[in-house]
């Protein structure tokens, strides 16, 4: 528990209203007249609706980011999406250990809970977290530079350069082009920086400290080993997947050589993963291209990273889980460790509650919106889909529905990004009790 005052709230609590407050200052700033171009209309929802889009690092738009907000306007977007991305409570921590100020336990379990760490005592991680993203995004940024720079000219190439360097290592899916990387889709080093910025930010800083001390340790831990494993097997799945189903991109580019459409294909198998950044319009895909990419922005990825979803550890974790029920074995195992049962029930509860929330979203949304003829339940699901995995890919379809509708989206946004069961907790009020008894076990029949 936190104390303010009289005031006593819990960590999930904390946690949640401190994006919240997040996204409040951010919608403040937004409405600045400074904020938005001449001629441009200062509306409270759209304010509202890209705050909590570039917070839950999400980048679906009611409006252009280029054309609608003035550079104060974008370096605010830029400014929520580094903190949505690394995590308020990062930044919280940095000021402590600049101020060389004792670090209370309280704010030590908050960012355990902020940064999905396993003790408090991983808290040194935060320089890691900060060092290392800093360092990260601003190679990309240097490497972007002399691209943008001939395209753009030097000054506004280099602003150009930091703000997507920045949305895709934080997978937010926000652009400065009106078109995402359309202009780009036959330019291979810019889509090469790009994806690299992109998986090193879905990689999750646990990732990387295991990653970078390897040499030292010689050896990864379960989180790691599991997280990296199925990440891989996913991605060649949905590079075979959208091989097979979209013929390499053949209907999308068709001038294209085999070569930069298949660069093209490798880079669309990387962007569904929570990160938004296209090269073509998604209204083209075919439908199992369609329902690969909502596949893969469910299951976003890595614990601890600037992504959403449900997470590859689940994916990976409920699969070993069913092959080994469907064996007869009692344990699940991987590189010779046992998982915890925990761990299991945590990751069942995930996927169901996140089934039910989706479910509901896309119910209430064909109950109350009026969509245009052209748009289809497919679309509905993706833009859901989108809205969850903090993906950013849209069908079109968000700028047409009403202030429920875009309430509805703002709200996968956020649960997207501050995580399932940190809002259920705040929601429910959940105080984990022990209790002192246990009822009968009765079996069920199952199947």
């Amino acid at each position: 528990m936190i104390t303010f005052g009289r005031y006593r709230l819990s960590f999930s609590k904390a946690l949640t209203f401190g994006f919240l407050i997040v996204i409040a200052i951010g919608t403040l700033l937004l409405m600045l007249p400074i904020a938005i171009k001449p001629g441009e209309d200062p509306s409270f929802m759209t304010a509202f609706f890209t705050a909590t889009s570039a917070t839950c690092v999400t980048g679906l738009t009611l409006v252009d980011t280029a054309t609608h907000w003035s550079l104060f306007g974008q370096l605010v977007i830029t400014a929520l999406i580094e903190i949505g991305g690394l995590g308020f409570m990062t930044f919280a921590i940095m000021m402590f250990l600049f101020a060389r100020q004792k670090i209370r336990l309280s704010a030590r379990l908050l960012a355990q809970e902020s940064l999905n760490l396993q003790s408090p005592a991983q808290i040194t991680i935060v320089n890691l977290i900060v060092g290392l993203s800093l360092i990260i995004q601003a190679l990309g940024a240097l490497l972007l530079w002399p691209d943008f720079g001939r395209r753009f000219g030097l000054i506004k190439g280099l602003w150009y350069s930091i703000f997507h360097s920045i949305s895709a290592f934080c997978n937010a899916g926000f652009d400065l082009f009106g078109n995402s990387l359309a202009s780009f889709a036959d330019d291979t080093y810019v889509l090469f920086i790009m994806a690299v910025l992109i998986i090193a930010g879905s990689f999750g800083f646990l990732v990387w400290r295991d990653l970078l001390l390897y040499r030292k340790k010689h050896r990864l831990s379960l989180h790691t080993s599991l997280a990296l494993s199925t990440g891989a097997i996913i991605l060649i799945l949905s590079l075979m997947s959208y091989l097979l189903t979209e013929n390499n991109l053949a209907a999308q580019f068709p001038h294209m050589s085999v070569e930069h459409r298949f660069i093209n294909t490798v880079f669309m198998a990387i962007t569904p993963r929570t990160a938004g950044l296209t090269t073509f319009s998604y209204q083209n895909l075919s439908p199992a291209g369609i329902a690969v990419t909502v596949i893969l922005m469910f299951i976003g990825g890595t614990p601890g990273s600037t992504a959403g979803g449900i997470k590859t550890t689940t994916v990976g974790l409920l699969t070993l889980q069913s092959i080994a029920t469907l064996k007869g074995q009692r344990d699940t195992v991987f590189g010779r460790r046992r998982f915890k049962e925990e761990n299991i029930f945590r990751a069942l509860t995930l996927v169901f509650v996140a089934f039910a929330i989706l479910a509901a979203a896309i119910l209430l949304l064909c109950l109350t919106q009026h969509l245009p003829a052209n748009f289809t339940l497919e679309d509905i699901i993706f833009e859901v889909m989108a809205a969850f995995g903090t993906t950013g890919i849209s069908m079109g379809v968000t700028p047409h529905l009403n202030l429920f509708g875009k309430l509805i989206i703002m709200a996968l946004m956020f649960i997207g990004r501050v995580g399932i069961y940190t809002v259920m907790f705040t929601v429910l009020n959940a105080h984990p009790k022990q209790k002192n008894y246990r009822y009968p076990e009765e079996g069920v029949l199952i199947g």
